[in-house]
């Protein structure tokens, strides 16, 4: 009763009768905008934030706990400061070239072909339905067939990136249990930690992962130990949509903590040295 088939009668089988013509674009009386308009203005805030933070070139390292947020891992560019390249500097600093360069590129790409991420910003800034029952906001749909959308296929490969960065996101977090003497621990190992942990449950959650585990069985019988995987993989993948906002804000979270610790407006709180 939304589209312009259902404001115009269309004939019928003998005997049948003609739709009622409603001029009405929906008869929903909720406000279904919403949902769309809290994803306009929190993906929209998150990008600002971080487009801000990657061109910012600054406070993104504590050389005192080894603490390196994930914006800027790993750090690549003959611009990073001293002891935040764990894998070498290779690439020129000029400013438009993020220092994390050799993964911020496929981070995006995993996100913006992610199965829910697609449905998110297809319904908010698209308008390709906004919500149930309400009319596309374009004239005509062709899907996923034509550039640029037909690239959302790649989807898979770039899970296998998004793992490997994963990774080495793991990697930052342990060697941030460092202090002035030795081993250390406070409240940023926290931070660095669960953000770690949440970005591992988007990723394996992932459509793709599910897949690979399991998708091509015929027999889970004969593979007990890929089925239990597999199940776990699926109880993830329920709360797919949960976990990719979860990460928006880890992520978020443990930029600014480090960039504040970083920046000497607030101490890291230390629990042991």
């Amino acid at each position: 009763m939304t589209t312009t088939s259902a404001r115009t009668p269309r004939p019928q089988p003998r005997g049948g009768r003609a739709r009622a013509a409603i001029a009405a674009k929906t008869l929903r009386t909720d406000r279904w905008w919403i949902a769309p308009l809290i994803t306009v203005v929190g993906l929209s805030a998150w990008v600002i934030y971080a487009t801000v933070r990657v061109f910012m070139h600054k406070w993104y390292w504590v050389e005192q706990y080894h603490y390196l947020t994930p914006f800027y891992s790993p750090c690549v560019t003959d611009r990073c400061v001293e002891g935040s390249s764990h894998f070498g500097q290779f690439l020129p600093g000029w400013w438009i070239i993020p220092d994390a360069a050799l993964t911020l590129p496929f981070l995006l790409l995993f996100r913006l072909t992610c199965y829910y991420y697609r449905k998110a910003y297809y319904r908010s800034f698209w308008l390709s339905p906004p919500a149930c029952a309400v009319p596309d906001g374009h004239q005509s749909y062709s899907g996923e067939t034509r550039f640029p959308l037909l690239g959302q296929n790649l989807h898979r490969y770039f899970f296998y990136a998004a793992a490997i960065i994963s990774l080495i996101n793991t990697w930052d977090a342990v060697l941030a249990f460092h202090s002035p003497e030795g081993f250390g621990f406070g409240l940023g190992n926290i931070i660095l930690i669960a953000n770690v942990v949440m970005l591992w449950a988007y990723t394996i959650s992932c459509h793709s992962c599910r897949h690979i585990i399991g998708g091509r069985l015929k027999h889970f019988s004969k593979h007990p130990m890929r089925y239990k995987a597999w199940t776990g993989v699926s109880w993830l993948n329920v709360r797919h949509m949960q976990l990719a906002w979860i990460t928006l804000g880890t992520l978020a979270l443990t930029d600014f903590y480090v960039m504040a610790v970083a920046a000497g407006w607030i101490n890291d709180l230390r629990f042991i040295n």
